[in-house]
């Protein structure tokens, strides 16, 4: 690891501010919350504990990257959701925006499937390295353009298990 960028403390903060937010705007609502595995799987956890409303849980998962450090521009779903969005309240939840190609492309899946309405909420924001423009509703921070792990965040499958967010040596990645 280089660096620390985020403590466990400022996640939780983080955490509880996102959480607060989301229950203030959907207050007498219903929230279809979902996952996008499997980097957003810690933060989705905590999150969904801090939303003070009835929340139904789902996952997916997409790929866009594979394994290596670098987006192939391509969005595939490997795993859909359980259930219909149609009519509900849909909070994506995400590990940390980058290009926004994946996001931008769920977010108009969901709005073909009807949703009620469509927010997305991640922990991390890249706004300077966006490719295509999406809004992220409920941002946690902004991020440098690091390559950033832990707290879900991985490299090649691995540091996701990190109770911080760190930012990796450009040596571990770059021999790739």
């Amino acid at each position: 690891m280089q660096e620390i960028f985020l403590e466990e403390i400022a996640i939780h903060d983080i955490v509880t501010r996102l959480g607060d937010e989301i229950t203030r705007d959907f207050q007498g609502e219903e929230v279809y919350a979902v996952c996008i595995l499997k980097g957003a799987a810690l933060f989705f956890s905590d999150l969904v504990r801090a939303i003070k409303l009835p929340v139904q849980l789902d996952f997916m998962q997409l790929s866009s990257y594979g394994s290596g450090s670098a987006s192939s521009g391509q969005v595939k779903i490997l795993l859909d959701l359980a259930s219909s969005v149609e009519g509900k309240n849909v909070i994506i939840v995400e590990d940390i925006v980058d290009t926004g190609l994946s996001m931008h492309y769920l977010m108009e899946n969901f709005r073909h499937r009807r949703a009620k309405s469509v927010r997305l909420c991640s922990l991390l924001s890249k706004p300077s390295r966006r490719k295509v423009d999406v809004r992220v509703d409920y941002c946690g921070i902004e991020a440098p353009d690091a390559f950033l792990v832990g707290y879900g965040l991985d490299y090649a499958q691995k540091y996701r298990n990190l109770p911080y967010i760190g930012v990796l040596k450009p040596e571990i990645y770059a021999k790739n």
